[in-house]
Parts: C-alpha cells; structure tokens; sequence
C-alpha cells in the first residue's frame, strides 16, 4: 500500500471529516453517545483546521488527527495531546495511522513540544498497540473511569518525549 499523503486540514473539510467521524463511532474508542441529527459541524471554536493533520488515499480522506494542548496553563505549554484519532474502515490495517502519528509527533515538534500524550480507553487493544510501537508508553491507568454499553473500562494515559 502506498503511503498516505497527510498535510493540514482546511475549512473545506469540515463535512468530510464530519461524516468520517460519525462513520466510524464506536464505543471501542469513544466515550461520547453515538451522534444523532441534526449533526454539528466538525470544526469548533475549540479545534479548527489548524489543529487537524488529514490522511489522504488516491485524493480520498480517510483518516484525521486532532492535536491540542493537555491544559490552558502556561507552564504546560511544552506538551501537546492527541485528542483525536481517526481512521476509515477501509484504510484500516494500510499504515494510515501510523503515518498520522508520525506526522502528529512531527508537527508537535514543530510547534515547540518537548512530550506529547493521549489516553486511550483500556478495551482498544489495537490502538494502544499502535500507539507503543511508536513509543508511547502507559504512564497511568485510571481503572473503571468510564461505563460503556454496560461495562466498565479503563483509561490509559499514554505518552512520550519529542
């Protein structure tokens, strides 16, 4: 499979990585109810374009990750999160993810981070295999912090330096 192309996300991506999002929702990474209409558009005051890198495949979206700051604090102004990950059914398993990490990690260096993080719910065994063999590593686990479809599930604090 070819590499992905990834670059920044625009306005006119709002609906495309609006619908993505909602076609991929799963209860295996999301802790949010499943979107319903009327949907909302993708991009906020709180994450725009600016904060999302986009996966394209022969000039198709299919993936996306969101990067943002752990705190509004000053003093932990030096760290940035992954609070998004996305990836396309059918770009599953491609490397599609991989190269959004890579380019995260990349982008957050560019920015000026020294250490990036994410949490990643305990049940997505996938993702948090992903997630260390790019040097993530497990630096706290809050056990049962959230109640999915009837079961309790961990969250696991992931991170590395830059």
């Amino acid at each position: 499979m070819p590499v992905p192309y990834i670059r920044h996300a625009t306005l006119d991506d709002d609906e495309t990585l609006g619908r993505l999002d909602r076609v991929t929702w799963s209860p295996l990474h999301s802790v949010q109810p499943r979107p319903r209409p009327p949907f909302e558009p993708f991009f906020t005051e709180r994450f725009g374009p600016r904060d999302h890198l986009v996966a394209e495949r022969a000039g198709v979206v299919v993936g996306y990750i969101r990067l943002g700051f752990p705190t509004p604090l000053a003093c932990n102004s030096h760290v940035r999160q992954i609070q998004g990950l996305v990836v396309a059914d059918e770009a599953r398993g491609a490397g599609v993810g991989r190269a959004l990490l890579r380019a995260v990690q990349d982008e957050a260096r560019r920015r000026g981070a020294r250490r990036i993080t994410l949490r990643v719910l305990g049940h997505n065994t996938l993702a948090r295999a992903l997630y260390e063999s790019e040097g993530f590593v497990v630096e706290g686990i809050l056990p049962e912090e959230f109640l999915l479809d009837g079961e309790y599930v961990d969250d696991v604090f992931m991170g590395r330096s830059l």
